[in-house]
């Protein structure tokens, strides 16, 4: 590079057609022959992330990659709309790019970049293992196939297309759904339960009071997201501890959450961050005295984002995987894969990300409109096109 600047001068999407979410992909170009790519997926959006994406990009088109803060003031502040978790992802893909560029102009991966290694290895924990029908005795016998391949924790919600209250019957369901899960694990691994943001207050401390006997490591997203004191009120009376975060878009909505004190798991989303501000919020939760365990269940950049970040961080908790349990094919559509052993991940050591799309495997899956993930219609979670 002889010490020049680089400049951004273009920035592609891609769209990738998972049955059950349209994953969305960029590529930041510059006048140096490095690219970066990034991640952009929100569930039911990826049309509407792609034409954010081709809209915005004049704002940083010449830019220094390396100028990821005033990128992320120019895709965020200087827009002046709040697009909300739209414009979030529009700003996460853009901006991960830049630091996959970042890493390969200077020979190191991100991690690197963002304070070295913290961990020798990174727990996992496997989400979407539950495809199929909502029985206890699918759950066990899904849950026993998990723990073969070496994963220590498993997450799940076991409450179907619930919406605020439940009626008995369907409440004894996913208790005994639960249960099923535990019985199938042992005493000695962790199980979390996933509330999909559907409850009421009173619902959600009804179900936290049932689960507290089969010692549930978290109880995730209990309810909605919007009013920070129901959060808090469940978080302060549960006697499972509470876990969000995955939902909010800025710092802001953290500094709200954390000053009450009573979430101390803290699952950030870095496709509505990026990975600066991303930090930034690991240290606010550090600050806090608590552990964060970012969200990781979009498409495969995310996932290596997410084990870049929680390297880097001190206060990491454990990290999703999704991966393992989408789509065969997805495993080629980045190159090379990053892979589970044993229930623990390393991120990539080479440049940057470490990884590259493989656009001829991509071009294989294209968008279909039906390629959501619709938590509230009976069956969803079969993770079947719709």
């Amino acid at each position: 590079m002889g010490g020049t600047r680089l400049k951004i001068v273009d920035i592609e999407t891609y769209i990738v057609g998972n049955p059950w979410k349209n994953w969305l992909f960029v590529k930041v170009r510059t006048d140096e022959g490095i690219e970066g790519i990034g991640e952009g997926t929100l569930n039911g959006f990826a049309k509407t992330v792609e034409a954010a994406v081709h809209e915005l990009k004049h704002l940083v088109i010449g830019m220094d990659p390396f100028d990821v803060e005033t990128i992320g003031l120019r895709l965020f502040r200087d827009v002046y709309s709040d697009g909300g978790q739209i414009q979030g992802s529009t700003l996460a893909a853009i901006e991960t790019a830049c630091w996959d560029i970042m890493g390969k102009a200077t020979g190191k991966p991100i991690y690197k970049l963002l304070g070295g290694r913290c961990h020798d290895k990174l727990r996992c924990y496997a989400n979407g293992w539950y495809r199929g029908a909502r029985t206890p005795e699918n759950f066990y016998e899904k849950a026993k196939q998990v723990v073969a391949k070496g994963y220590t924790a498993l997450k799940f919600d076991p409450f179907g297309a619930a919406w605020r209250t439940v009626d008995r019957s369907d409440f004894t369901l996913a208790i005994d759904i639960i249960a099923a899960v535990r019985d199938a694990v042992g005493p000695d691994r962790d199980i979390l339960i996933e509330g999909h943001n559907r409850f009421t207050v009173h619902t959600a401390l009804q179900f936290a009071d049932a689960m507290a006997v089969y010692k549930p490591a978290w109880f995730e997203a209990p309810v909605p997201p919007q009013h920070i004191s129901s959060m808090v009120e469940v978080a302060r009376r549960s006697p499972v501890p509470v876990a969000c975060g995955e939902d909010y878009y800025c710092r802001e909505q953290f500094a709200e959450l954390l000053k009450h004190d009573a979430v101390h798991i803290i699952q950030l989303e870095p496709q509505f961050l990026g990975i600066s501000a991303s930090k930034q919020i690991c240290g606010m939760v550090h600050a806090h005295n608590g552990v964060i365990a970012p969200h990781s269940a979009q498409g495969p950049i995310c996932s290596v984002v997410c084990a870049h970040l929680n390297m880097a961080t001190p206060n990491f908790y454990m990290h999703e995987i999704f991966d393992e349990f989408n789509e065969p094919w997805e495993e080629h559509i980045l190159q090379p894969a990053m892979r589970v052993e044993n229930g623990y991940l390393q991120p990539p050591d080479r440049p940057g990300l470490g990884v590259e799309l493989n656009l001829e495997e991509v071009s294989k899956h294209p968008y279909q409109a039906g390629n959501w993930l619709p938590l509230f219609k009976q069956g969803w979670e079969k993770r079947e096109s719709n």
